[in-house]
């Protein structure tokens, strides 16, 4: 009898035994399931990660290429060769809008277009530099200009934001390149790639802010160090905002900003970016003194309306 008990027991806790060894290989098995799927998981958001990040930093560098080209496209044309441009029937979409004030003369028209990646052979590619301190209404000025499609296509850099925009002007095809310079002092190491081969340079201030009309003098000094040669051009922003001031104050910021203007030769244009005012008109003014064209601008001096002086 004892041998049997004995035996029946063995057998029992080797029944046991059996069982927590099964349950310790079927819990292992589980959990290298688990971690297997997680794993998988987690692989697969990397790669997709991965493949984000890469497609984005393609279309950045597309667009920095692009850009670099640009600029050796400029200098081997030169500035004499905005004269020598080819002339062809473009296509027929909307008339870009003059953005207010008087002209006289014969008034040439600028289109907008879509261009193909691929007819790059008569493009005439002009940069344009933006100036000033920050917060004074720069990007918003370019944003209106170029449009938000182009402006989602901008590319930013640490203290530098670059947007372009391609129209007709009498037939050629001409490609603005912007290169808007943030304004904060660790951006101030951007102005020499900014402004090198720039046709135009634009010092901004906003015309309810003083100490921004003062710092236009240090951003053309700064300028001028690296371009000689490039058309500059003093813009006051906010001017919805600057109507509302006393007439007194008005007054008093409208002669620094002229007597600035004389002193860096610049022609002043007073603007808003949301009221469209003069925005366009600058840009058509650089084209016509690059080209040559038959397009002129009225000086306005009248208190309370866009300043224009020359």
């Amino acid at each position: 009898m004892n041998i049997e008990k004995k035996g029946r027991g063995r057998n029992r806790e080797a029944e046991e035994n059996h069982t927590f060894f099964m349950a310790k290989i079927i819990g292992r098995s589980r959990r290298r399931r688990i971690t297997t799927t997680t794993t998988q998981q987690l692989c697969n958001r990397m790669v997709h990660h991965h493949v984000n990040v890469r497609c984005n930093l393609f279309h950045s560098m597309s667009f920095l290429g692009r850009f670099i080209w640009d600029r050796i496209l400029l200098c081997s044309l030169g500035r004499p060769s905005y004269l020598r441009l080819p002339l062809r029937d473009p296509p027929p979409p909307a008339t870009v809008n003059g953005g207010g004030g008087s002209l006289h003369g014969h008034p040439f028209t600028t289109t907008t277009t879509t261009i193909p990646c691929d007819s790059d052979s008569d493009l005439v590619n002009l940069k344009i530099s933006l100036l000033g301190d920050c917060h004074i209404g720069k990007t918003s000025f370019v944003i209106k200009y170029v449009g938000d499609e182009q402006e989602k296509r901008s590319l930013q850099m640490k203290g530098l934001n670059l947007m372009d925009k391609t129209l007709f002007v009498q037939g050629a095809r001409i490609s603005f390149s912007i290169w808007d310079v943030a304004g904060d002092p660790g951006s101030i190491c951007q102005i020499p790639m900014a402004c090198k081969d720039s046709v135009a340079i634009l010092i901004m201030f906003d015309l309810t802010s003083r100490c921004t009309l003062n710092s236009v003098v240090g951003w053309y000094s700064k300028a001028r160090k690296w371009n000689q040669t490039a058309i500059p051009i003093l813009i006051g922003t906010k001017f919805d905002d600057f109507v509302k001031l006393p007439p007194d104050v008005q007054w008093t910021i409208v002669t620094q900003a002229r007597a600035y203007a004389r002193a860096m030769k610049a022609t002043l244009f007073f603007s808003s970016a949301s009221h469209n005012i003069n925005v366009n008109k600058i840009f058509k003014f650089i084209m016509a003194k690059l080209f040559n064209l038959p397009w002129k601008v009225e000086r306005n001096l009248t208190l309370g309306e866009p300043t224009i002086d020359f």
